[in-house]
């Protein structure tokens, strides 16, 4: 699609325009844009009946499968609980058959009350409270309009949104920084709520109206750089996702916020008289920056996709200011938020007025996460608390995050390999395309899981890997920003001649395509679209009798993986992969994720939050015959696993983390010698028929563990949440997998091939092993 139609995937309803605090660093009420005041005071039910109807027309026209909407303000608590009620069951009715709906509400939390929680449960709404930290820090600025504090009604809303029958719709809290207040004494405050997720906001300010800076130029990131240490000292125990979506962007992945990276802006907002808008932070900039002059009455939502504001915000690396696209972190920080670059002289044609402070803070988290290390392994390694939270069977973010750049680093050396092996192919096109790729496009493509498998079978000429390494750079070029036009020679699949980019996906090619007889394609990436012969690729079948199947994305709750389906190195587990998969089934797939997604964040946090730091990929497998569940991972796929369709999404969340932990697993073993390798006896194990060498008994105790443990939870969780039969069950199988992790860890150190790594290791997951024995024998736990 070219980049006048890019679909709009997430919006933001403003339900409500009047606020009942007056917090005196608000952008709606306090900075330059008063349209407010014009507005209604609450969005009426035909409006947003008609915001509904449009957002599904849209979703349906782009083939969406998922729509994310902010219910918003002012204040929205403020609309009242029956009519959000009644407004959720508007959008759900409006997006059935087409699209899942993904809610959200952004509030003070000061009205909400039992009632309220337990309809936001009901309606499936996940709501973010605003909280600034202690008391001394919140009531500086988020005051009533008789100026007295609201942190005592704030903490009194999160605490019971954060109870455990409110907990599923608890979304996390967002704390605007001022660095007047201590970073640590604001994040301890934040932290002993025990929140899922925090997003630091900076102020929003502007060139014309720059933050207050006491102490520096870079005052912001000196606070946040002290909030990370004490957030990296605690064990990272709740997402950040300004520090996240550095590492991830760090990586080549997404941000979580839209105040980095230069990913393409997919926002719209509707304000409560039904005016189309644009982002509306831009309200600090100037009076009316975000108006588009549409209208939801009459203007479809594509319309405002060519407004010039939104195309100026989705000019990705060419949309930046020279200063920034000169910068050595410009594809982490992005410019920084659009509405931060205003100056009254030339738009928004500069750097971020936190531009020193981004820089600051971005560097500090890559050299924090390079340089933190205790136990090395080449360039790479982790610190003692990673391994041993790894050992114990869990393992934080930062921890994930660290055998991720492992694994990259050995995925660049296989590239290498593979590179020198596969001469005289007619490849090596592709293969300079993918060696002078930038780092951005480099790291992007070394995030792939798959790529380690190709890689290994180029330098085996196995797969019929030839003609790779253009559409490994095409892909990456294509997801980074660039232009790069290569001849693609066409593999020959199930459903004849095609073409894949890794990530995005694959072009079948049709026998009337122009090239077809000589064998190859040309294709070219450009800033996000990819061409071939002319053509923008896109869902439908062209005159030409291509078709382009994209990567599907599950997403839910901030995790978004792909369902990867057509890359052809899928092939590398013992079990046989689907081919693509029919539309309904991936709706299914889609609905069961998200609730496997929701009770691994809820019911098993301390694996949640390594699965969010690195599953990359789901592939989806055939079933077995028996109706046994189906699930594996490939040593040479880090982030990516392996699952049949299982029957619950109790089952898919068992599966999940058990494949994760051998994933995880596999990571260490890359890096560290636990075993010394000479030890070639085969041993019995209670979870498989065939007896396993000595390594494989390491795997299945880490994985095994797990599974005990999430027994174990089911059962503190209660009958009346899971089920009687499940209940029942529950306690049976944890006994019986705790006690057989521990005879097989017996089994492991009595053969005397533990190195000294080993033992340590091996400590950390009995005394795990030990601790979930122990709790299992006490009898059901209150929660």
């Amino acid at each position: 699609m070219i980049a006048a139609t890019r679909p709009f995937r997430q919006f933001v309803i403003k339900v409500h325009s009047r606020c009942d605090l007056a917090c005196d660093h608000c952008y709606v009420y306090q900075h330059a844009d008063k349209s407010w005041l014009r507005r209604p005071v609450t969005m009426s039910e035909e409006t947003f009946r008609r915001t509904a109807e449009r957002i599904a027309e849209h979703a349906s026209a782009y083939h969406i499968t998922r729509v994310h909407v902010v219910l918003h303000g002012g204040e929205p608590l403020l609309a009242g609980r029956e009519r959000l009620r009644r407004f959720a069951r508007t959008l759900r009715s409006a997006l059935h058959g087409v699209a899942e709906l993904d809610l959200r509400m952004q509030t003070n939390g000061l009205r909400l009350d039992e009632e309220f929680c337990a309809m936001l449960v009901e309606e499936s709404i996940v709501a973010s409270i605003s909280l600034d930290g202690d008391e001394r820090s919140n009531d500086r600025h988020r005051i009533r309009r008789n100026g007295s504090g609201s942190h005592r009604d704030a903490v009194r809303a999160v605490r019971l949104l954060g109870a455990p029958a409110h907990r599923s719709a608890f979304g996390g809290l967002l704390c605007t920084i001022d660095v007047e207040n201590d970073p640590v004494d604001v994040y301890r405050a934040l932290a002993a709520l025990r929140p899922p997720a925090v997003d630091f906001l900076l102020p929003h300010a502007t060139w014309e109206y720059p933050p207050r800076r006491p102490g520096g130029d870079t005052d912001y990131a000196d606070w946040l750089i002290a909030v990370h240490k004490q957030w990296t000292a605690d064990g990272m125990p709740m997402r950040i996702r300004l520090f996240e979506s550095i590492s991830r962007l760090t990586r080549g992945r997404g941000s979580l916020t839209e105040a980095l990276g230069l990913g393409s802006s997919d926002l719209l907002v509707v304000e409560t008289d039904g005016a189309i808008e644009q982002a509306d932070w831009l309200k600090t900039a100037y009076p009316g920056a975000p108006a588009t002059g549409m209208h939801i009455d009459t203007h479809r939502l594509e319309e405002a996709a060519a407004h010039r504001g939104i195309q100026a915000r989705r000019a990705g690396l060419d949309g930046l200011s020279s200063q920034c696209r000169s910068c050595p972190v410009v594809s982490v920080c992005g410019g920084g938020l659009y509405g931060h670059r205003h100056r009254a002289a030339n738009g928004f044609d500069n750097p971020s007025v936190y531009c020193s402070d981004l820089l600051k803070i971005i560097e500090y988290v890559q050299a924090a996460e390079r340089d933190e290390t205790d136990v090395r392994h080449g360039w790479h390694g982790l610190t003692w608390a990673h391994f041993d939270e790894l050992a114990a069977g869990h393992g934080s973010a930062a921890a994930v995050r660290s055998l991720a750049a492992a694994q990259n680093s050995q995925r660049r050396a296989l590239l290498a390999a593979a590179r020198r092996a596969d001469v005289g192919t007619g490849s090596e096109a592709g293969w300079d395309a993918v060696l002078a790729l930038p780092t951005a496009a480099l790291d992007v493509l070394l995030s792939e899981p798959y790529l380690r498998v190709w890689a290994l079978a180029c330098g085996q000429s196995l797969r019929g890997a030839d003609g790779h390494p253009a559409e490994a750079a095409l892909s990456a070029v294509a997801r980074t920003g660039g232009r790069l036009t290569l001849p693609v020679p066409l593999r020959y699949g199930t459903e004849g001649p095609e073409v894949h980019l890794p990530g995005l996906g694959r072009l079948l090619v049709g026998p009337d395509s122009r090239d077809h007889r000589a064998g190859t394609v040309t294709v070219t990436a450009s800033d996000g679209t990819v061409i071939v012969e002319g053509r923008a690729l896109g869902r439908e079948r062209s005159p030409r009798g291509t078709v382009w199947q994209p990567v599907r994305q599950l997403s839910a709750d901030g995790l978004e993986v792909a369902l990867d389906d057509v890359d052809p190195s899928r092939d590398c587990y013992q079990y046989r992969p689907l081919s693509r998969l029919p539309e309904a089934h991936f709706r299914r797939w889609e609905e069961m994720f998200a609730e496997a997604w929701q009770l691994i964040r809820t019911a098993y946090p301390d694996y949640a939050r390594g699965i969010a730091a690195g599953l990359v990929t789901v592939t989806p497998l055939a079933p077995d015959a028996s109706g046994d569940d189906v699930s594996a991972t490939s040593r040479h796929a880090f982030g990516a696993v392996g699952i049949a369709l299982p029957r619950t999404a109790e089952d898919l969340a068992m599966l999940i983390i058990h494949e994760y932990q051998h994933v995880k697993l596999g990571a260490m073993l890359d890096m560290f010698d636990l075993l010394d390798g000479l030890d070639d006896r085969r041993y019995r194990v209670p979870w498989r028929p065939d007896p396993r060498p000595l390594d494989a008994l390491v795997q299945g105790a880490y994985a095994h563990l797990a599974v005990a443990d999430v027994w174990r939870i089911r059962r503190r969780r209660g009958a009346a949440d899971i089920g009687v039969d499940l209940h029942e069950r529950s306690r049976v199988e944890a006994d019986k997998w705790g006690t057989a992790v521990l005879d097989v860890l017996d089994t492991v150190a009595e053969t005397g091939s533990l190195t000294a790594l080993g033992h340590r290791f091996v400590r950390g997951l009995r005394g795990e092993a030990e601790t979930l024995g122990g709790v299992a024998e006490t009898g059901p736990v209150a929660v």
